[in-house]
């Protein structure tokens, strides 16, 4: 087992682990620590725990130190720079007739490198424009090509739903999202109401769909055929997420709506299914 604390360093960025080295770390508090890319500045998420060795990526970066004023003020300083920074890059990529286009420009806190994000439809050769950065910034240039749904992570904005964006707001990984997701749910095919802002399929979709896989392996499927307490029914609709089975009766000729309770005491059972 290793001690660790979970810190994060953006707004529903990815929670990393770190050895708190003896420190004592409030949860909330910022920390200064040593990162693969150099020296950051990050908020404490998870405050200290207990986790497997499976859980760690290992060896555990250290937690420097504590943050303190004059830490808050450079990360201040460094988002200026970096809006600064954004104007410059958007000249040289009109100067250079580069397609792309740029989205966000970060510094790291120790200043040791300018990170320019930008999304592009495909390879783009940018190295006369690392140059160009480069002469003017007097540091390391990166420049990290995105997909639409960092974009949109990056950016922000509000969803169909009329909330803020979860991936900007508090989702910290992207999970894989299916179109089989939107048809367990019964959702629209159409594009453009399953989608979101970022022209991918909306992660929400991702949210609920182990309640539907779990409830369409306990309902019988659409077509079915089953034994009730009226006699032998055809399903003919299903409400996942209460549990309810629609039953067309064959010698009643109407559709009686059962819960799968009723059904489980009633002793309906699977006999055949359609053709």
């Amino acid at each position: 087992m290793y001690e660790v604390v979970g810190v994060r360093f953006k707004k529903a960025g990815k929670i990393y682990y770190f050895d708190p080295n003896g420190i004592d770390i409030p949860e909330n508090d910022f920390v200064i620590v040593e990162t693969a890319r150099g020296i950051e500045y990050g908020k404490v998420v998870i405050g200290k725990k207990q986790v497997d060795e499976n859980d760690v990526v290992l060896p555990l970066k250290k937690v420097i130190r504590l943050a303190d004023e004059k830490d808050r003020l450079t990360v201040e300083d460094n988002k200026q720079a970096a809006i600064e920074a954004f104007d410059v890059c958007l000249k040289k990529i009109e100067e250079y007739k580069l397609e792309m286009k740029l989205v966000d420009v970060e510094y790291t806190f120790d200043r040791n490198k300018v990170i320019f994000y930008f999304t592009a439809d495909g390879r783009v050769d940018f190295r006369e424009l690392v140059k160009g950065l480069a002469a003017i910034f007097r540091t390391r240039i990166e420049l990290r090509q995105i997909g639409v749904r960092d974009e949109a992570k990056m950016l922000g904005g509000i969803g169909p739903c009329g909330r803020m964006l979860c991936c900007s707001t508090w989702l910290g990984d992207f999970e894989p999202v299916s179109i089989k997701m939107a048809k367990d749910q019964n959702l629209s095919l159409n594009p453009a109401k399953i989608s979101g802002l970022c022209g991918r399929l909306m992660c929400c979709l991702k949210y609920e769909n182990d309640a539907y896989e779990t409830g369409k392996k306990e309902l019988p499927d659409i077509g079915q055929i089953i034994e009730t307490g009226q006699g032998k029914g055809k399903v003919v609709g299903l409400n996942i997420l209460e549990r309810l089975i629609q039953v067309e009766l064959q010698e009643l000729q109407r559709v009686v709506e059962y819960t799968l309770d009723e059904l489980i005491k009633e002793g309906a059972v699977s006999t055949q299914a359609t053709d």
